[in-house]
C-alpha cells in the first residue's frame, strides 16, 4: 500500500490544489500549509534561513509521525526560499519540488519565459534554470495579484483580462521565448484561459513531480 504524501505549499488554497492533483494521480496527500494567506507567505519567505528551516522541519516531523515517507512541495516560491535538499537528507524523506522539474527541462530550450508569484520564486527558478543551462536566455515577471485573484476564486478569464496577462504573454512571444513556465502552482487555475491567448507552450511541472515521487 502506498503511504500518504505530505503536501507542503504556501497557503491552504494551493495546499488543497496539491492534494487534489495527487488524488487524480491515485495518491493520498496530507495537507501542511505554511501560511494562512499569500501576503503572510511572502513574509515567511523573506525570514531568516534558520527560521524557515526550523519551521518547515517541524512540519516534516509531523508528516513522518503521520506515516508519510515523502513530500510534495506544491509551491514554486517556497521551493526557492527553503533548502529542501538539506531537509530531505536531515529528515530522511523523499522531497520533490517544481525546481526538480525545471532542472531537467532547462536543456530543452534556448529562450524561456517565466511568470512567478513573487521575486523570491522568480529568483529561485532563474537560479535553477541557469545552473542547469548557462546558455539559456531567460525572461521573467512576477504577479502576486494573480495569486490573490485565484485565492478569491475569481473566474480564470477575468484574471487573464484584468491583469493584462495577454499583453504579458505577447511580450514573452516577441522576445522569442519558446515556452512559458507557470512558475506558481496557483497559475494552472487559469492555464486554459491563458492558453487561448497565446501560441506559447505552457510548462506546468505537476505531472512530472508525481512521476519523480514514484521513482
Amino acid at each position: 500500500m502506498n503511504k500518504p504524501i505530505a503536501v507542503l505549499a504556501g497557503t491552504p488554497v494551493d495546499t488543497q490544489m496539491g492534494i487534489a492533483f495527487l488524488k487524480q494521480a491515485g495518491r493520498t496527500g496530507v495537507a501542511f500549509p505554511i501560511s494562512s494567506d499569500p501576503v503572510t507567505q511572502t513574509q515567511f519567505q523573506i525570514s531568516s534561513p534558520s527560521e524557515k528551516h526550523a519551521f518547515v522541519g517541524g512540519l516534516l516531523d509531523r508528516a513522518k509521525a503521520q506515516n508519510c515517507d515523502s513530500a510534495f512541495v506544491y509551491c514554486n516560491s517556497l521551493s526557492s526560499s527553503v533548502n529542501f535538499p538539506a531537509l530531505a537528507k536531515e529528515k530522511r524523506l523523499r522531497i520533490v519540488t517544481p525546481l526538480d522539474v525545471y532542472r531537467e527541462a532547462a536543456g530543452r530550450y534556448t529562450r524561456l519565459g517565466v511568470i512567478a508569484a513573487n521575486a523570491q520564486g522568480l529568483a529561485g527558478i532563474e537560479r535553477t534554470l541557469m545552473q542547469a543551462n548557462p546558455k539559456l536566455h531567460l525572461y521573467g515577471a512576477c504577479c502576486l495579484d494573480a495569486v490573490l485573484a485565484v485565492e478569491d476564486k475569481e473566474p480564470p478569464e477575468e484574471i487573464v483580462e484584468r491583469l493584462h496577462l495577454t499583453a504579458l504573454v505577447g511580450w514573452f512571444t516577441v522576445c522569442g521565448c519558446q515556452a512559458l513556465v507557470l512558475g506558481c502552482t496557483h497559475f494552472p487555475y487559469f492555464k486554459l484561459a491563458l492558453k487561448k491567448k497565446t501560441s506559447l507552450s505552457l510548462v506546468d511541472p505537476a505531472d512530472r513531480m508525481v512521476e519523480l515521487l514514484a521513482q
